[in-house]
Formats: structure tokens, C-alpha cells, sequence
């Protein structure tokens, strides 16, 4: 973390982990854009590739600009270290492969992003890691799905598209009790809300979305809380309190504690990371850390612009139904204002009454907003999750992860406002021509 006196994020965005150069003095965080670092002596190699001390070796474990951006990443969430890492599914596979092996499981979500749902589904449990899905509206579903061999509980804060605020703190305190940690996938509600504060252990985002902001890089983050006790639970996370033959048979729990309480994302570093080598580029940190230093005023503009849309579409008659925390009611509004403080988010989702071929006349409509397969841009963007990011999942996974065949995504820029919803009004008026013609 950073020593920075601060806890403000829109000061923290700017300043934390990083002065200046000290060579140069240079303010703006330079590029690295190197492979290999020297030794300054023999004792000197020994000691970082022991863990005795911690610095630079190579680039594919760490890197000194990938270094601020994993300090200010982890001075924003609350958190004591993180590991920035090839993208947002590296992050996620490496959050769960850290803790769990084959024979084990994780008990998620199934309010997912479709391509983590894969990930999970099919890649996981070829690796022979079970994941257990659980509707997250009763929290006491993963208590229930939890055995002697649960390594961690998943989920998304705000899932995307299904856009229904996860229980945080009441999970967390349900693995607690039981040694099994909360990994919370916080990507489209960065300075929402801080899931640390709510008894999440770990924390991953996708920083190709919000927190970069611009479409540019793709990267993710592991950050890991430093408030989960490891080596009180030996017997539920075995993979930081058992000897490790691929370091000497270091006990993470025990070989972490010198450093700090980043027993978790120390051992990602050194072993996943080492092994896998899905590092995170230089100038891709760079780029992030330049999407990072504007994320404060952005996210205010995308909450703000998302909050009209989700009205404007709300009182349209071509819309049958629109998904944004804001206007939801009962226990999914409890916890949208329970836990997003700071703004109920930048996308909106929303059912056209005429269904599927609606919605793709929507899509084949826009002129402003982009049709991609991502989030968190600057710019406006959209996507029918059916026929593109929830293609490979089948009807009842799609409806699991809340997509239905007309259910449109949108993640609403930073425009002005005017012109968003000057596109959106001639998108819908020309999806319900194209209906109508369709049907004459």
C-alpha cells in the first residue's frame, strides 16, 4: 500500500504508490519496458529468489511500472497488495487456482459474466475443480453448498448483465464462520463500493473496463484484503498452510507473514503467475494507470448518464421491462442501496416487448453507441448478450445469469446526454418499424 496520507480515492487515483522517478525525478510514471532486471550481487540474487526480500527479477513476475498500478489499485480497494495480471479471466482462473485443486470446489454465483460462467462450467472442471452454483438471492445457499473441500465462494458485486447487487457481507460472514474466503469480482462498480469493508477477502477486476476506461488494454488485478487468517483454517485452505514443492516447500501462511498479511497474492505471484506467465504488459500498465487517474470523475458522468437512461427507457412503450439497481424493489433494492454508495452504476439492461427480433433491429439501429463485446468504455456501448457474450451457454444457463432472447445490455458513456438518448429514441422507433413490417 501506499504511505500517501489520504483515503480519498479521487486523490488516491493520482498519487498512490508513485512521487517520481528516483533517477529522474520524472512525475508521470515511465515505462519499463524491460525483460530482465540486474543483481547487484550474488547474496543479492539469492535473497529475492528465497523471498527474502522482495524486488525486481523479471518481468513476468514484476515490473516496476506494473508495480503502481498494483499499489494504487490495492490503496483504492482497502486492500494490502495486489497482482496485476494478463486480463480480467486471468485474474479470475489465478483467484480461484490459488486455493483450490483437483478434488476440490468453489461455491458461485450464477449471476455471472458468460465468459467467467465458462470458465467455470468447462475449463475449471476439466482441471478437476467443481464449481457449484448457487442462486445468491438466499445467501444460506452457499452455506448449504459448502463441504470439507470448499475452497472459496465467487461472485460479482454488480453481475453483468444480470445487474443484481450480490450479498457481500452476508456471504462473507458465512464463509468466515467455516474458513472459506469471499472472492468478489468488482469490476463494474469500482469506488462504488469497496467489498473489503463487507468481508470480502479478495477482490479481481477486469481494468480493460472501467478502470481503463477507454478500450485501449486489456488487464486485470488480483488484490488481495490482508484480512483473511489463513493459517486459523488449515485444514479448509491446505494450499497456504501445506508445504509447496515448487518453492522449496514454503508454507505460505508462515513464509508471507514477514512481508505482511499477503499470504494469498504473494503466492499467486511466485507460483501461478511464475509457472502460467499470464503477466501484464508495461505499456498496458501504463495505459492503465492513465484510465485509473480519471476514473473518479468518469464513473460520476457514467452513473448519472445511466441513471436518465434507465428512466427515459422505463417510460418508453416499446420497453417491457428495465433492469438497473435504481429501480429495483424488495431485497434487490435493499442491497443495491446497502451497498453501492457511491452510484447504482453505468449499465443498464432492458427487454423490449417484441422480443429477440426487436432487439437485434435495436442493436442494427444505434449510431452512437458502439456494438461491442465489452463495458466501462468512455464512449457508449451495447450488446444483446444472447447471441454474442451468453451464446455459449444454454437456454437455461442464459436465463440462470438473467439473459433472456430480447434482453438488451447497455454500458452508457460519458456523452452528453442529449445525444444518448436522442440514439436510443430513433434505435427503438426503428425496431418497432422493422416488427411491424415483419408482421404485415
Amino acid at each position: 500500500m501506499s504511505d500517501l496520507d489520504s483515503i480519498h480515492p479521487a486523490t488516491l487515483a493520482l498519487h498512490a504508490g508513485y512521487r517520481a522517478d528516483p533517477t529522474t525525478n520524472a512525475v508521470s510514471v515511465p515505462i519499463y519496458q524491460t525483460t530482465s532486471y540486474q543483481f547487484d550481487s550474488a547474496e543479492h540474487a539469492g535473497n529475492l529468489f528465497s523471498l527474502s526480500e522482495l524486488g525486481n527479477i523479471y518481468t513476468r513476475i514484476m515490473n516496476p511500472t506494473t508495480d503502481v498500478l498494483e499499489r494504487r489499485l490495492a490503496a483504492i480497494e482497502g486492500g494490502a497488495a495486489a497482482l496485476a495480471v494478463a486480463s480480467g479471466q486471468t485474474a479470475s482462473a489465478y483467484a480461484v487456482q490459488n486455493l483450490a485443486v483437483a478434488g476440490d470446489n468453489i461455491v458461485s454465483s450464477t449471476d455471472l459474466y458468460g465468459g467467467t460462467w465458462s470458465l467455470f462450467r468447462n475449463t475449471l472442471r476439466q482441471q478437476g475443480i467443481e464449481v457449484r452454483f448457487v442462486d445468491p438471492s438466499r445467501p444460506e445457499n452457499f452455506a448449504e453448498a459448502s463441504d470439507d473441500r470448499t475452497r472459496a465462494y465467487y461472485a460479482e458485486t454488480l453481475p453483468n448483465p444480470k445487474l443484481e447487487v450480490f450479498p457481500i457481507g452476508e456471504v462473507a460472514e458465512i464463509g468466515r464462520a467455516r474458513g472459506i474466503p469471499l472472492i468478489v469480482d468488482n469490476t463494474a462498480a469500482p469506488l462504488l463500493t469497496r467489498p473489503f469493508d463487507h468481508g470480502a477477502a479478495v477482490i479481481v477486476h477486469s481494468l480493460t473496463k472501467y478502470i481503463g476506461g477507454h478500450g485501449t488494454s486489456v488487464g486485470g488485478v488480483i488484490i488481495d484484503g490482508g484480512n483473511f487468517d489463513w493459517a486459523a483454517h488449515p485444514d479448509q485452505q491446505p494450499a497456504l498452510n501445506t508445504p509447496d514443492p515448487s518453492y522449496h516447500g514454503a508454507v505460505w501462511a508462515e513464509a508471507a507473514a514477514p512481508l505482511g498479511p499477503i499470504a494469498f497474492v504473494l503466492k499467486a505471484r511466485v507460483t501461478l503467475l511464475r509457472d502460467l506467465g499470464g503477466a501484464l504488459s508495461p505499456a498496458n500498465a501504463f495505459q492503465l494507470i492513465q484510465g485509473l487517474e480519471t476514473l473518479p470523475l468518469r464513473i460520476r458522468e457514467h452513473v448519472a448518464n445511466a441513471s436518465r437512461v434507465a428512466n427515459f427507457l422505463d417510460n418508453h412503450p416499446a420497453v417491457a421491462r428495465v433492469n438497473y439497481p435504481q429501480l429495483q424493489t424488495g431485497a434487490a433494492a435493499r442491497r443495491a442501496h446497502a451497498y453501492l454508495r457511491g452510484g447504482y452504476g453505468g449499465l443498464v439492461g432492458f427487454e423490449l416487448k417484441d422480443g429477440d427480433r426487436a432487439g437485434r433491429a435495436f442493436i442494427d439501429s444505434l449510431k452512437l453507441f458502439y456494438h461491442v463485446a465489452n463495458i466501462g468504455d468512455a464512449r457508449s456501448l451495447a450488446i444483446h448478450p444472447a447471441s454474442t457474450t451468453h451464446s455459449q451457454l444454454t437456454e437455461a444457463e442464459q436465463r440462470d445469469t438473467g439473459v433472456t432472447p430480447g434482453y438488451v445490455r447497455l454500458s452508457v458513456g460519458i456523452e452528453h446526454i442529449d445525444d444518448i438518448l436522442a440514439d436510443l429514441t430513433q434505435a427503438l422507433d426503428a425496431a418497432t418499424d422493422d416488427v411491424k413490417q415483419a408482421a404485415e
